[in-house]
C-alpha cells in the first residue's frame, strides 16, 4: 500500500477554518483522506470574516477616494454646474459592502470544501489526547472524534489593554470598525505597526482626521526604513498627524468621544479610538497540554519548518504559530503539513522568501533579504534604488512618491531581495519574488522584456544597474 493510500484510509481533523486550515483540508481531501474541519466563527476564519477581506475592501474604497482627491494634476475634477463638488464617503455603504463580500467569500470557501468531500462542523474543539478531539457543535452537542492526525489552525485575536477595553462604539479593535455608520470625525489610532498604519491611511483617505500614536521613533518599525519614510512623508502631506515616541497608557470615554492618556501625562482627544496593539494566539483552553503540544511564553504553538509540533501526528499552521502573521504563510504551512504527513516531497518553509505587502497608500511590498540585514553584515549585497518619479508611466499617472529597490548578492549577482513602494506594489513585487525564489541572476532579470511604459520598467532598470562586468 502506498503512503497516499495509507493516508486516505485515516481521518484528519482540522481545527480552524482560516487559510491554514481550509487550504490543508482541500489538499488532504483531494488525496482521498477523510477530513473533518471544525470552525467556530465561520469558514475562512478571521482572515475572511474580520481581517484581510474586510480591511482590504475598506482600503480599496479609501484608495479610490485618494485617487479622485489627488487627480487634479491629471486634469480631472468633479463638478456640478459651475461649483466643485467635494467627495464624501458613505461609511455605512462601504461597511455593508465589505461585510457582504466577507460573508460571500466565506460561503464560497465552504462550498469548495463540501464539494471536495470535507465535513464541516460549526463549533469548537478541544484536544483530549494526541488522537482524540472533543467537539462541541453549534447546537450544544458534545462528542469525541478519533483521528490519525490533527492540524491546529486556530488563528489569533486582537490584544487588549486593561486600561483601554474596547466597547464597540467609541473604543474599538480592528474587528469592530465595520459596524460604524459614519466616518469618524477624529480617529486616534494607537499602534503604528502594519494594522495601525493601514487603518490610519484608510480612514484618512475616507475623510477622517487621524492621529497615529506610535511608541517607536517612526511608523512601521521593523520594516524597510526608506519605505517607512516615504509613508510618513505622504501622511504629513495628507494631513495625518503622527505622534512618535508616545506610548498610550489608557483610553477613556468622554461625553462625546474619547481621551487617550499617554505615559508621560499628555492627553489626546478624539471622536473614536482604534486599538492596534498586536494579537494573541487562540490557544488558551485548547487542551494542547493533553496532547503534549509545546507552546511559547506568548502562547504560540512551536512548529518546525514542515509545520510539525512537539507531538507526533499533530501539526499547526497560521497565526497561532507566530511564524509570520500572513494569510499566504498560513496557507503554505497548511499545505506543507499535508505533504509531510503523507510522505510527499516537501520543502520546509523558508521565511526569507516570503513576499508581503502593507496596504497603505502608497502600498509597501517586500520580499527576501531586508536592507537592515545587509547593513548589519549578515549578507553581502549590492543595492540599487530607483525613485518612481523617474519612471515614465508613473509620470503619466501623476505618481511622484515611491521607489523600487533590488538587492543582489556580491560576486554572483543573484537577486536576494527587494522592496517596492507605490501603487499596486502588491502586484509589482511578484517578479522580484520569482527572482528570489528561483535564485535568478540580475542579468537574467534585466534581460526579460517589460512593457514600455510600465512601472515594472523600473525593476528591469534597477537590475541592469546591478550588472557586474566579468573580470
Amino acid at each position: 500500500m502506498s503512503s497516499q493510500d495509507s493516508f486516505a484510509a485515516h481521518r484528519l481533523l482540522v481545527i480552524g477554518g482560516g487559510p491554514g486550515g481550509y487550504e490543508a483540508a482541500l489538499v488532504a481531501a483531494s488525496l482521498g483522506a477523510d477530513v473533518t474541519l471544525i470552525e467556530r466563527q465561520g469558514v475562512g476564519g478571521s482572515a475572511v470574516i474580520t481581517d484581510v477581506v474586510p480591511s482590504k475592501t475598506l482600503i480599496a474604497s479609501a484608495d479610490t477616494m485618494n485617487r479622485f482627491v489627488e487627480a487634479g494634476d491629471l486634469g480631472i475634477k468633479t463638478v456640478r454646474g459651475d461649483d466643485l463638488v467635494e467627495l464624501e464617503a458613505s461609511l455605512k455603504t462601504v461597511n455593508e459592502r465589505l461585510l457582504k463580500l466577507a460573508n460571500q467569500q466565506s460561503k464560497d470557501i465552504r462550498r469548495s470544501l463540501e464539494r471536495a468531500g470535507v465535513k464541516v462542523i460549526d463549533g469548537t474543539a478541544r484536544l483530549v489526547a494526541a488522537d482524540t478531539v472533543e467537539v462541541t457543535d453549534r447546537e450544544g452537542l458534545s462528542y469525541e472524534l478519533q483521528t490519525r492526525a490533527i492540524l491546529v489552525a486556530v488563528g489569533a485575536h486582537p490584544r487588549e489593554l486593561d486600561t483601554a477595553r474596547p466597547d464597540g462604539e467609541r473604543i474599538l479593535n480592528w474587528t469592530q470598525l465595520y459596524h460604524l455608520q459614519e466616518v469618524p470625525e477624529h480617529l486616534i489610532v494607537v499602534g503604528s505597526g502594519v494594522t495601525g498604519a493601514e487603518f490610519a491611511s484608510a480612514y484618512r483617505g475616507l475623510g477622517s482626521r487621524v492621529t497615529l500614536v506610535s511608541s517607536r521613533d517612526r511608523v512601521l518599525p521593523g520594516e524597510d526604513e526608506d519605505a517607512a519614510q516615504v509613508l510618513e512623508d505622504v501622511f504629513e502631506r495628507r494631513g495625518l498627524t503622527v505622534m512618535p515616541r508616545s506610548r498610550a497608557q489608557s483610553v477613556e470615554r468622554s461625553d462625546d468621544g474619547v481621551v487617550v492618556t499617554l505615559n508621560d501625562g499628555r492627553k489626546v482627544s478624539g471622536s473614536h479610538c482604534l486599538m492596534a496593539v498586536g494579537s494573541i494566539p487562540n490557544t488558551a483552553d485548547l487542551g494542547l497540554e493533553n496532547a503534549g503540544v509545546e507552546v511559547t511564553e506568548s502562547g504560540h504553538i512551536k512548529v518546525d519548518g514542515v509545520s510539525r509540533t512537539s507531538a507526533p501526528g499533530i501539526y499547526a499552521a497560521g497565526d497561532c504559530t507566530g511564524v509570520l502573521p500572513l494569510a499566504s504563510v498560513a496557507a503554505m504551512q497548511g499545505r506543507i503539513a499535508i505533504a509531510h504527513l503523507i510522505g510527499d516531497a516537501v520543502s520546509p518553509l523558508k521565511t526569507h522568501r516570503v513576499a508581503s505587502n502593507i496596504f497603505t497608500s502608497p502600498e509597501i511590498a517586500t520580499v527576501g533579504v531586508a536592507e537592515a540585514d545587509i547593513a548589519s553584515g549578515k549578507y553581502q549585497a549590492d543595492t540599487v534604488m530607483l525613485p518612481l518619479s523617474t519612471n515614465p508611466r508613473a509620470k503619466m499617472m501623476a505618481v511622484s512618491e515611491g521607489f523600487v529597490k533590488i538587492f543582489a548578492r556580491k560576486g554572483s549577482g543573484t537577486v536576494i531581495g527587494g522592496v517596492v513602494v507605490g501603487p499596486r506594489a502588491s502586484e509589482l513585487i511578484f517578479p522580484v519574488s520569482l527572482a528570489v525564489n528561483n535564485k535568478m541572476n540580475v542579468d537574467d532579470f534585466a534581460n526579460t522584456f517589460t512593457v514600455y511604459p510600465s512601472l515594472t520598467g523600473s525593476l528591469s532598470e534597477a537590475a541592469r544597474r546591478l550588472h557586474v562586468m566579468p573580470s
